[in-house]
């Protein structure tokens, strides 16, 4: 057991010891293997130890240098819907609006016009200045034209424009112009549900 713990410290000495200047050993009076660095006069003799591997630590590396971050310069859009002009009455059965607008400075990359009709967002963004408007209901009207850009944010707005739509009902067209039997299915206003049933011929035959 004495002869284990004497291993077990050597060992461990052994292992610390390599940080120092110098390591001696020599034998005790109790007969006990002794390592140490300073012998103070025993008659020690100087351990040589094998060198110890060893790695340089790595450089450090710089932190990288965060770059600012680059806002966009707002654009001041001036934005005037010339066509309908306020309060026009427009006529057509089609539904049809034609809008033009005047519009400085161009338009940046990315950025799109937006026609809103009643609030409402008509038709796909798009980089023109002018629009037609298909199929819009009869009546009175809000229109207004914005500036979106690609995440569809809007960045500026034109000033309201209302205008009145006038298109001729159904009933008013039939009224004007009635059905006959080869419009049915044809003609918006002569819906096949409304043909009247055709009367079959029976041939008469006399009662015998």
């Amino acid at each position: 057991m004495r002869i284990v713990r004497q291993a077990a410290a050597s060992l461990l000495l052994a292992s610390a010891l390599p940080a120092l200047a110098g390591v001696y050993s020599y034998i005790d009076a109790e007969g006990n293997r002794v390592f140490t660095d300073r012998p103070a006069g025993q008659m020690a003799e100087e351990v040589r130890l094998k060198p110890s591997n060893s790695m340089p630590a790595p450089p450090a590396q710089a932190a990288p240098t965060a770059r600012p971050a680059v806002k966009a310069t707002p654009v001041d859009y001036r934005l005037h819907i010339i066509s309908p002009t306020e309060d026009e009455a427009i006529r057509n059965n089609a539904g049809t609006v034609n809008v033009t607008l005047q519009a400085e400075p161009a338009l940046r990359p990315g950025h799109a016009y937006q026609v809103l009709l009643d609030g409402q967002p008509f038709g796909a963004p798009a980089e023109q200045a002018e629009f037609e408007l298909g199929n819009v209901d009869r009546g009175t009207h809000q229109l207004a034209v914005t500036v979106i850009d690609e995440q569809e944010r809007e960045l500026q707005r034109s000033a309201i424009r209302t205008f009145h739509l006038l298109r001729t009902s159904l009933a008013q067209r039939r009224m004007v112009n009635p059905c006959k039997k080869p419009d049915y299915g044809v003609r918006p206003e002569c819906p096949l549900k409304d043909k009247p049933v055709e009367k079959r011929d029976i041939p008469f035959v006399p009662f015998l």
